[in-house]
């Protein structure tokens, strides 16, 4: 992986997950240079500092962006304004939920994400999915046409947010094999915790069914070919509603994450890497509970023994073999549990990828095509199978 913080994963992976989600590496360099020595303070201690130079650098490009669309140069702007709404949301991704400073980031990066779309002529459209006498809000990518194609239905992890996924290609890549993206902020993430205070649950279906309920009232969507994709938190969510909503079609994971309660409790000894900084605030945030304590026995829940035995579809788990945030055992053991899927694949991406650490932080393309080709291959299967 990247590391130009030496010692502190936080903040490099941060980084990476900007480059991945389309940044450039002269300008997130502007990013880290003023910052080095805060870096060697810790990822807590630093991180309004490592905040202001990223806004900085996300300013700039705004205001380049700007310049071209004076100018009349409307793909270079809405290039331009992408990449600021990656480094805007980057930024606010590393914060407690007590800096202030982080709302107008995020409310800016949401702006500018959905501007640089207009302005490249992508077809992203914002959704409200119902969700137990509210909503929480997605997005949905497809080419416009209005033909029916086979759709995914994708995952945040525990810190991401819809557009940071949609912008680190997966839409894209899904739309050149022929599928559709709805592109969750699912309770506890991105808008759902930040505007609707909407936190997450260990029993995911209660909102995945929703979105499945969602694409059934889309004419662009073939109904029998819909899919659910996560990634890191969201490789167990989406196993566990692939169990329990057997309407899914299949289930595809970035991340297997079979134990995670049982990780948190392993956090608590100091084993392995933390995603974000004040991590136990975040998490405590994330899930509505007020105690380390109460949130741990609660994440006791978060498991997939006993449920991916019911996925009684086709299921892929990928996993970097040098995943340092969650082993990789993970993934054998979501493998080896899930007798009932008719076609169970287990891909483990190593050196030979050039991509091993989590989710693919280190190369951003190998699982994430993999996946899409796997997903692909396995709608047309379904559709040869009904021809």
């Amino acid at each position: 992986m990247f590391e130009p913080f030496p010692g502190n994963y936080v903040w490099n992976l941060g980084l990476n997950l900007a480059l991945i989600a389309g940044g450039n590496h002269g300008e997130l360099d502007e990013v880290c240079r003023p910052v080095r020595e805060a870096a060697k303070a810790g990822a807590d201690a630093g991180s309004a500092q490592l905040f202001d130079s990223w806004i900085a650098v996300a300013d700039q490009v705004t205001r380049n962006a700007e310049w071209d669309e004076v100018e009349g140069f409307l793909l270079s702007a809405g290039t331009k304004y992408l990449r600021a709404s990656g480094y805007y949301l980057g930024a606010e991704r590393l914060q407690s939920r007590d800096y202030a400073p982080r709302w107008a980031a995020y409310d800016k990066g949401l702006q500018l994400y959905h501007k640089g779309c207009a302005l490249r002529g992508l077809h992203v459209e914002k959704v409200e999915i119902p969700y137990e006498g509210s909503s929480y809000p997605a997005i949905f990518v497809h080419d416009g046409s209005g033909t029916p194609r086979p759709t995914l239905v994708s995952v945040n992890g525990l810190d991401s947010m819809k557009e940071q996924v949609a912008m680190a290609g997966h839409g894209a890549v899904n739309l050149e094999r022929g599928m559709n993206t709805l592109f969750l902020d699912q309770p506890g993430t991105g808008e759902a915790i930040r505007k609707r205070n909407l936190p997450a649950i260990f029993d995911a279906e209660r909102w995945g069914s929703p979105a499945f309920d969602y694409l059934l009232t889309r004419s662009d969507v073939i109904h029998s070919q819909i899919g659910i994709f996560g990634l890191s938190f969201g490789g167990y969510h989406a196993p566990r509603i692939a169990a329990n909503d057997p309407r899914y079609a299949l289930c595809a994971v970035m991340g297997a994450n079979h134990v995670w309660g049982q990780r948190q409790r392993e956090r608590v000894a100091n084993e392995g890497e933390n995603p974000v900084p004040h991590y136990w605030d975040h998490v405590m945030w994330v899930f509505g509970i007020d105690s380390q304590q109460a949130f741990l026995d609660y994440a006791d829940q978060i498991t997939l023994d006993g449920q991916v035995e019911k996925i009684r579809v086709p299921f892929l788990i990928t996993h970097g073999e040098n995943d340092r945030q969650i082993p990789a055992y993970n993934a054998q053991m979501s493998y080896d549990q899930a007798v009932n899927s008719p076609k169970r694949t287990l891909r483990i991406f190593t050196k030979a990828d050039f991509e091993v650490e989590h989710c693919g932080a280190d190369n951003g393309t190998a699982m994430r095509d993999y996946i899409a080709d796997w997903c692909a291959q396995t709608f047309a299967e379904m559709a040869g199978n009904k021809g």
